[in-house]
């Protein structure tokens, strides 16, 4: 892996980049890192499936380990252990419960209650007993010492020091690539302040635009107008206005936006009706495209694609599987 210098919005940014050979044509080398431009969400996608399929198959090996040893640590077997310490403290379901099952589940048999109680009791017990048996796993993982080294798949991307929400000196960098009149984009915004507020110091947010001029008539003058009101230093604001109400994003509405915020309104209607930072907005939207983004909202957190409005948790996840992959990678600096 070696660095090479790649601007982003007039940004130089150092980024790793695979420099393996995997094609020539007529002389002119195909690396790996070109696929991006060509099936980068595809390639995105097909990353994040194997690394489920690993991350599921590490969490099952993990806790073989887990009961294994503290099996090994009471002289039992494994099997013994789960039995002891999850199976015996699940109590036979009575008729009422089973009756309850029945009823619920009712649309999908024809047969009576009667002549399948036995069964539905054994189902309800199996599944209570499949449950006590994780949560005691999952008690004995909470003690391990258990150090996962396993990565999400991830792609570098720059971003604009100037539209960045935050402390800039957090590890973590949300890169936002958005469209102004994209309801996904509006709908993501609470749980990208909830993110901001909850891990404050260790998030920022970073912005760049990708407008869906198909799809979004304004989206263009909108990262217009977004821009026009960073360049009077009012980015953030002209940003969560354009949020509130993604009806005024025409022209007229803009100006007036403008002026609510105190913007010059001769030089913010120069800005914006002049086109004026059309180039750096296609720029974004070529970077966007080549790390695979195809629609909004799309977020790389630290470079782990998360596509879409997701729910608060997803964030979650990857932000804190990056601060403990930033912690451990400290402390084995710190062991140097």
């Amino acid at each position: 892996m070696r660095l090479n210098k790649t601007t982003f919005c007039g940004i130089n940014t150092s980024l790793p980049v695979n420099l393996s050979l995997i094609a020539t044509v007529e002389g002119q080398p195909i690396y790996e890192q070109d696929l991006m431009s060509v099936a980068g969400p595809s390639l995105l996608e097909l990353g994040k499936q194997e690394y489920k399929a690993k991350s599921d198959a590490l969490d099952k090996l993990i806790h073989k380990k887990i009961v294994d040893a503290e099996a090994k640590k009471r002289g039992l077997t494994a099997e013994e252990l789960l039995k002891q310490e999850a199976d015996s403290k699940i109590a036979d379901p009575s008729d009422d419960e089973a009756k309850g099952y029945y009823l619920a589940v009712k649309s999908q048999t024809t047969l009576p209650f009667d002549q399948i109680k036995t069964q539905v009791k054994q189902l309800l017990k199996t599944s209570e007993i499949q449950q006590a048996r994780e949560k005691y796993v999952n008690s004995l993982r909470d003690k391990a010492d258990i150090s996962i080294l396993l990565q999400m798949p991830s792609v570098e991307v720059g971003y604009d020091p100037a539209r960045v929400r935050g402390d800039a000196k957090a590890p973590i960098t949300i890169v936002e690539f958005s469209d102004f009149q994209c309801p996904y984009c509006q709908r993501a915004e609470p749980t990208l302040k909830d993110l901001l507020a909850k891990y404050k110091g260790r998030v920022k947010l970073a912005f760049r635009d990708f407008p869906l001029q198909t799809l979004h008539p304004n989206a263009q003058i909108a990262a217009e107008a977004g821009r026009c009101a960073g360049e009077q230093g009012k980015f953030w604001e002209f940003h969560d206005a354009m949020y509130a109400d993604q009806t005024k994003l025409n022209e007229p509405s803009l100006l007036e936006t403008a002026r609510s915020l105190g913007l010059n309104q001769e030089s913010f209607r120069s800005c914006l009706t002049g086109s004026k930072f059309k180039a750096q907005i296609e720029q974004d939207f070529q970077d966007g495209t080549r790390a695979g983004v195809s629609g909004t909202p799309g977020f790389f957190i630290n470079g782990v694609f998360v596509n879409g409005a997701q729910p608060e948790a997803d964030f979650e996840k990857v932000i804190e599987s990056e601060l403990a992959a930033i912690g451990r990678q400290n402390s084995a600096q710190a062991s140097r």
